[in-house]
């Protein structure tokens, strides 16, 4: 995804023995780290109580060619570009996590994450603030990506991608609607007026996301900007204006939603796809979040999303004779591509929400000959989230700033570059490539920051150069605050 330069590689060697690090993880620590990272990947005007100090503001032109407003919002990883796709994926999953899990977070931490909620859905909101367009990125990313510049700094072309009716885009349209009416659900009891701004921009993108039906890179001005990078590789969309309309359905309760997902969902192939949760493709988070309907016994039409989540979970467990997903030889849950640790916070998330939903029914699953309980599921997202934390063959905690050992080269222009706090001078594009092929670790520890991970031997390369290991993202942390939430109130 990034330019590659030139890099000594070096290779972790941890002395120390895992063992001891095993089952003594501070959860209530991780979770604060895990919600903090997004203060590090703020852009627009930093407020004055920013604790990432190293940071400060950057992007304040953005969107000053369409005369529009698109300050705000978040860098999606190590660059400076602002995706709207994975960025509205982010938001989902960050409300998501205190829709279900907020209860059990310390009142800090649960100000903190609405705090970093609200930052992504103010950015949103002036994405889909003129009739009939939808603002989908700020960023040229071949020019971003040829340079190694920290934010501050960056004279790159601040491009602003634009889709007008009657151009499609589904995909974005229908995530950015399940952004807002899920965000709107988490500010109901603190900011009525707020939440209900978001549920009302949800509807109106959803009904623009439903009437203009297409993939938003499918588009001639915007193809080139969001691919290779965000662009919609399944080439389908229908997932999202599902997603997007079963989050309006949980925050209205109004039945036009349900019949949506019923005649609209009979379109889903029952094929790999619904095995897959991600900023791509929603087909596992969409099961689970429907199947909550059937659980309350609210509609047995929707069954065969329940069908479906049920399936996704019995894939999950080894011990079940419909297991399908790889392991690595230390337990990690392992999909082909980069960035692996996406799948496993994602899918430990659905895990736990799905656990909660047997719970509160006193059910289990039946895979095959096999009874999977809440508590399986549980137990199987917490070996995830303790892989994670360093319960590991390399005995690396996968978060930045997490105990004693974590990656120390990660690929990000703001970490690895001096802060302009210390180095207030102007750093050019080619001038920050000594920065990027330093040997030595990040100046400015981007905490909380976990990056995709090792690959499926369970090894991972200190590598700055390597993004697919060494890159953090946002929708990486978005469900693992949920994750984390859980195990800090039920360490057990």
């Amino acid at each position: 995804m990034k330019r590659v330069f030139a890099v000594t590689v070096i290779v972790f060697v941890l002395l120390m023995d895992v063992n001891l690090a095993r089952g003594s993880h501070d959860y209530g620590d991780a979770l604060m780290k895990a919600i903090l990272f997004f203060e590090g990947q703020r852009s627009g005007f930093l407020p004055q109580d920013q604790r990432m100090t190293w940071r400060a503001n950057s992007g304040l032109g953005d969107g000053w060619t369409y005369k529009a407003d698109l300050v705000g919002g978040y860098y999606d990883a190590g660059d400076n570009v602002k995706f709207g796709f994975p960025m509205a994926f982010t938001t989902t999953m960050l409300a998501w996590s205190i829709v279900e899990f907020g209860n059990m977070m310390p009142p800090n931490e649960l100000r903190n994450a609405m705090v970093a909620l609200r930052w992504a859905t103010d950015y949103l909101l002036k994405t889909v603030s003129e009739p009939n367009r939808i603002f989908v990125q700020v960023g040229d990313p071949i020019s971003d990506h040829n340079c190694w510049e920290r934010p501050e700094d960056m004279d790159t072309a601040r491009t602003v991608y634009a889709v007008d009716a009657p151009e499609p885009a589904s995909d974005v349209a229908g995530e950015t609607t399940a952004a807002l009416a899920a965000s709107s659900l988490v500010f109901w009891a603190t900011d009525p007026g707020y939440a209900e701004t978001l549920l009302r921009n949800a509807y109106i993108t959803f009904q623009y996301a439903d009437k203009y039906r297409g993939a938003y890179s499918d588009n001639a001005n915007v193809k080139y900007g969001a691919c290779p990078y965000y662009c919609d590789f399944d080439g389908g969309y229908l997932d999202e204006l599902l997603w997007g309309a079963a989050w309006l359905r949980r925050a209205t309760k109004d039945d036009n939603y349900l019949n949506y997902l019923q005649t609209n969902g009979k379109t889903l192939s029952a094929d790999d796809k619904i095995y897959e949760f991600g900023w791509e493709n929603k087909h596992a988070g969409l099961n689970v979040l429907v199947s909550k309907e059937v659980f309350e016994g609210n509609v047995d039409s929707l069954e065969s999303y329940k069908a479906s989540a049920d399936s996704f979970m019995c894939t999950l467990i080894p011990e079940t004779p419909s297991s399908s997903v790889e392991y690595s030889p230390g337990g990690l849950l392992y999909k082909p591509g980069g960035s692996n640790l996406q799948h496993a916070t994602s899918i430990s998330f659905l895990e736990l929400v799905y656990a909660n939903y047997l719970d509160h029914t006193s059910q289990s699953l039946t895979c095959g000959n096999v009874v999977v309980s809440a508590q399986t599921l549980r137990q199987h997202a917490k070996r995830q989230l303790d892989y994670i934390l360093g319960d590991n063959p390399m005995g690396l905690s996968y978060m930045v700033g997490y105990s004693n050992y974590y990656p120390q080269r990660i690929h990000h222009r703001g970490s690895s570059s001096p802060s302009i706090k210390d180095h207030p001078q102007f750093i050019s594009c080619q001038e920050g490539s000594i920065y990027f092929n330093s040997t030595g670790p990040n100046p400015n520890v981007l905490v909380g920051a976990i990056v995709g991970g090792p690959g499926k031997d369970d090894v991972y390369v200190d590598d700055r150069s390597d993004p697919g290991r060494s890159e953090p993202t946002t929708y990486i942390n978005a469900p693992f605050v949920g994750v984390l939430a859980y195990f800090a109130a039920s360490p057990n």
